[in-house]
């Protein structure tokens, strides 16, 4: 009988400790998982915070920009409003090879108002009126070059024939080759229109563009360049930052933001006086 005792005592000490050290490593695993889940958090957080930087970066400052601002309409051809597609080509790529950087609005933007540029050269590629064929037949041509431009979109004519549709707009804008600023509702000489006239057709154009693509219109371009005071008035109240005319020359960080001076693209233009506008 003291012999079986003591069997039976020894059975259950074996029994406890085992419990006890399978307890232990059931508990130190757990705070081992916690560990290496906390450190492979903070590598995650570090590696997310290292890796986000200013898309400004690598931009420098300087003391005035030179900003030339190319304005185009359609993309075709009959009018001295329309450029050809073979020649919108040919200027595009006279840009590329010569390194020039297309900026986007936004990037125009900050470059006049920070007075910071990048390495390459500069050029804004803007586009009047929003016509089908900007899509047709620029669009192509842009994406193929890894170039941008900026489509000044009349938000009234959304519907009309040989206008871009809302449907357009989006997708490209999604591509990231074109953004889209204002030129108003209706494209009327904002400067024949009562001071309440203009604020409505500068703010319904904003406002259209800033709901349908999501964005902050920074820029109206006034239609035909026609502004006067009142206009410009308007487009401070209804929350526009820059203003393009049609007034010719190198748009400048000195230049008046809400007058800022474009060089037209003509057809039957050479690349020789091409080049010259950018200078």
């Amino acid at each position: 009988m003291h012999s079986r005792g003591f069997k039976q005592a020894v059975s259950l000490g074996l029994l406890i400790l085992a419990i006890g050290f399978l307890t232990g490593c059931g508990h130190q695993s757990t705070a081992s998982k916690t560990n290496s889940s906390s450190i492979s958090s903070k590598k995650v957080t570090h590696i997310t915070t290292k890796t986000k930087k200013s898309p400004y970066a690598t931009w420098h400052s300087v003391k005035t920009v030179k900003l030339p601002i190319l304005m185009y309409h359609s993309i075709s051809s009959g009018n001295p409003l329309k450029v050809p597609a073979t020649e919108f080509k040919a200027e595009m790529a006279y840009l590329k090879q010569h390194h020039y950087r297309t900026l986007t609005t936004t990037e125009a933007v900050y470059a006049l108002s920070h007075h910071r540029i990048p390495q390459q050269k500069i050029v804004w590629v803007t586009l009047d009126d929003s016509y089908t064929d900007n899509k047709t037949a620029g669009w192509p041509i842009l994406k193929a070059n890894h170039q941008h431009a900026t489509i000044n979109f009349i938000t009234g004519f959304a519907t009309h024939p040989n206008h871009l549709t809302l449907a357009d707009a989006k997708k490209m804008q999604a591509s990231g080759t074109i953004d889209f600023q204002s030129h108003t509702v209706r494209h009327l000489d904002l400067n024949t229109l009562t001071y309440e006239e203009q604020l409505k057709e500068l703010t319904d154009s904003k406002r259209w563009l800033d709901q349908k693509l999501h964005q902050r219109t920074a820029v109206i371009c006034y239609p035909a360049g026609r502004a006067n005071q009142a206009t410009i008035r308007a487009a401070k109240t209804a929350g526009y930052h820059y203003a393009l005319s049609t007034a010719p020359g190198i748009t400048t960080s000195d230049t008046a933001p809400y007058n800022l001076t474009r060089q037209r693209v003509t057809p039957g233009m050479s690349l020789q006086t091409f080049a010259k506008l950018l200078h």
